[in-house]
């Protein structure tokens, strides 16, 4: 972007052309900008410039003329990248009957490519007079007439084309030969140590040699970023984005006048050289934007009717499916436009590899329900290039919980593993019949439409809840730091202490917590599904029982880097076994397991009945795969694999003895590929032949291979 000046001066008039109504947003032609702004209920739209050496200084306000489809535009020649812009935009302002327009206040183009400054709190910002009125009731029927221009970040122009991607080649790995890594781009490098401190916690520091080493050691295919479209400052997660197609200025260490730009490519470039993919995690479900009281930044200026949901009687209320004051409106088809338009954007020119939805269901909901069949869903499913690349839903939001309930096409985090796998772990009574579809993929959940076990992401923790550490370290949540008396975070965590709340010098007590991390991580590593690890989950990071760090921009979401001699060991184990699973395809199948295929076993040797897993009182299974009944090949055209496995999972408070399997040749024997007990992938035990006896620790899992 620094080969391009903007202009000081006001343009004159022979500069001043009808332009283009699309491409929507500001582009460069060579030749200077074409400007193009959507408003169906709008009576005037005003283009204003500003000086990029005072950004509080509006250099011209120019009256938008032409109309074309509800697409105000013009263009403008000789101004150049770099030009910051922003719109006002007038109208009624008639909150009651659904209006917010108010030409006082600078809007962001929905389009920008990039935002000059940090989105942060400001009373000027605010559509309505906050001092007029005595309460909350009423307080946004008075229009305020302050200027928000001087303080309000700017929209920059962006020339798409000024990048080298040079042979920039997508690693396209298949879902279900991934493993995700959800991650946040400042949190994760801003405590390392050797590190450039100028490029820590940005997209820069995310591409070093030492970022990508470590992925690469630990054996992730994708990092799952959380959000980086800009957004506001109430949330260090970053789920409350103002900019769909602008990448958050705050995590660049070139600046903030596009050339967070440049740096979020480099970052995917240099990702993508390494083999890693770069999944998005998108927030369309809502805006910063909040609710009546909320400032207004860019839709709610420019047509707050369009784009959000409205209550019916009271339009000046918002529909709010989300828990943050509104929901956008993607059954509005300017709406759908703008986020299908952002989401092509992300893939053909920042070269992304795939998108996660926050609160999918949400984007899929009408008025009046939530259902499969949706305006999103079906633009979605017929799109060119938005079929190429991966989709995961987060399948619920305030109020629906779809897990199983999206499209073929459509992978999702599934919840219900989750909740399974805690609750086995943990002891509870009841979960062996449950568990035991979640470790096949859960095909009672994925086992129809034509999809696969691959369409369920499966997880034990993410960004909201519990670290895997503080999941086997305490019983109740602590969120003092957050400054809400603890009243925020989920009270439901399934999780268990093992023995004390919080840290402790009891070895016993230890050594549990760090079996009980591997037997977690084991599961989610060998199930069938695609598996996502959390951010410092493979090193035992803590949030000190935090399980709702939104606000926590502190050492209580950042990666420590200083590990001990405990937590090193399980980094090791932890990519031990995501080289097991990259080396043995069976344990990451295309396809479900068919009966002939698979089955579970008791400690006698028996297959389980039904009511064996039903029963309350089992704690423990045994999975065999018979890899030669599996006829099929991965994608290179190789054979699969005709291993022959046994998967022993004992959540039970005793050692259990278990009667393997007799072989037809009696010189096979089972040899031992994982011991949480021990804490080994492919350890130096001794093989053990069939029909004898292997006592399986209490608390522990154990996977054996047909040697």
């Amino acid at each position: 972007m620094s080969k391009h000046k903007s202009t000081v001066s006001a343009p004159t008039a022979d500069q001043i052309k009808p332009g283009k109504p699309y491409p929507l947003g500001a582009t460069f032609d060579g030749e200077g900008i074409n400007f193009a702004l959507f408003s169906e209920n709008a009576t005037g739209v005003y283009l204003c410039l500003y000086d990029v050496a005072d950004p509080s200084r509006e250099t011209a306000m120019i009256p938008l003329t032409e109309r074309t489809e509800l697409v105000w535009h013009i263009h403008i020649d000789g101004l150049q990248p770099g030009q910051l812009y922003g719109f006002r935009v007038d109208g009624p302002y008639d909150p009651q009957a659904g209006h917010f327009f108010n030409p006082n206040k600078l809007l962001l183009d929905p389009y920008a490519r990039a935002i000059n400054a940090p989105v942060n709190h400001n009373n000027d910002w605010l559509g309505y007079d906050y001092e007029e009125t005595e309460g909350e009731e009423g307080k946004h029927l008075v229009m305020s007439s302050t200027d928000s221009g001087p303080s309000m970040p700017k929209s920059v122009v962006v020339d798409d084309k000024d990048f080298d991607w040079g042979e920039d080649t997508a690693p396209t790995i298949p879902m279900h030969r991934s493993v995700i890594y959800e991650m946040h781009v400042k949190g994760f490098t801003y405590q390392h140590p050797t590190i450039n401190e100028t490029l820590r916690g940005t997209y820069a520091g995310l591409a070093t040699p030492e970022s990508i080493d470590y992925l690469k050691r630990l054996g992730v295919t994708a990092v799952e970023l959380l959000p980086v479209h800009q957004f506001t400052d109430e949330s260090y997660w970053g789920y409350n984005s103002i900019g769909f197609f602008a990448p958050q200025n705050t995590y660049s260490s070139a600046g903030m006048n596009g050339e967070q730009v440049n740096e979020f490519k480099q970052m995917v470039k240099d990702l993508h050289a390494a083999g890693i993919e770069v999944i998005l995690d998108v927030v369309y479900n809502h805006t910063a934007e909040g609710n009546q009281l909320g400032p207004t930044l860019s839709f709610q200026g420019i047509d707050n009717r369009a784009y959000y949901h409205q209550v019916g009687d009271r339009p000046d209320y918002y529909m709010d499916y989300t828990g943050t004051g509104n929901t956008f409106n993607l059954s509005h088809p300017r709406a759908l436009q703008l986020v299908m338009d952002s989401l092509r954007y992300w893939v053909t020119e920042m070269h992304v590899d795939g998108f996660r939805f926050d609160l999918a269901s949400a984007l899929i909901r009408t008025d009046e329900e939530v259902g499969r069949v949706s305006s999103f869903l079906d633009t979605v499913a017929q799109d060119p290039i938005l079929t190429q690349v991966k989709l995961i839903a987060e399948p619920w939001d305030i109020g629906s919980y779809h897990v199983g309930g999206f499209p073929v096409r459509w992978s999702e985090w599934n919840g219900k593993y989750r909740d399974a796998l805690r609750g086995f772990w943990k002891g509870d009574d009841g979960k062996a019949a449950e568990t035991a579809l979640r470790l096949l993929g859960s095909p009672d959940l994925y086992a129809n439409d034509g999809r696969s076990p691959a369409n369920s992401v499966n997880l034990i923790t993410a960004h909201d809840g519990f670290t895997l550490n503080d999941l086997v370290s305490y019983n109740d949540k602590h969120n003092e730091a957050n400054g809400e008396d603890n009243r925020d975070g989920s009270n439901d965590n399934l999780s268990w202490n093992c023995g004390a709340e919080g840290p402790t010098d009891d070895p016993a007590i230890i050594e549990l917590r760090e079996r009980q991390k591997r037997n977690f991580l084991s599961t989610l590593l060998l199930s069938q599904g695609t598996p996502m690890i959390v951010m410092g989950d493979e090193c035992g990071r803590t949030q000190h029982g935090n399980n709702n760090g939104y606000n926590q921009d502190s050492e209580i979401s950042w990666m420590n880097w200083h590990w001990d001699d405990r937590q090193q060991a399980l980094f090791d184990f932890s990519s031990a076994l995501t080289n097991l699973r990259r080396d043995i395809p069976l344990l990451s199948r295309r396809k479900f397991f068919g009966n002939e295929q698979v089955s579970y076993l008791r400690p006698d040797g028996q297959e389980m009945t039904s009511d064996d897993l039903n029963n309350p009182g089992t704690h423990c299974l045994a999975l065999f795969i018979d890899g030669k009944r599996v006829d099929e090949q991965t994608e290179d055209g190789q054979d699969i694999g005709d291993e022959q496995l046994i998967w022993i999972l004992n959540a039970y408070w005793e050692d259990i003895p278990f009667l393997l399997p007799k072989l037809e040749r009696k010189t096979a024997t089972w040899e031992v590929l994982v011991d949480t007990n021990a804490g080994q992938v492919k350890p130096d035990a001794t093989p053990t032949k069939g029909g004898k006896e292997f006592v399986v620790p209490a608390r522990s899992s154990i996977l054996l291979r047909l040697k």
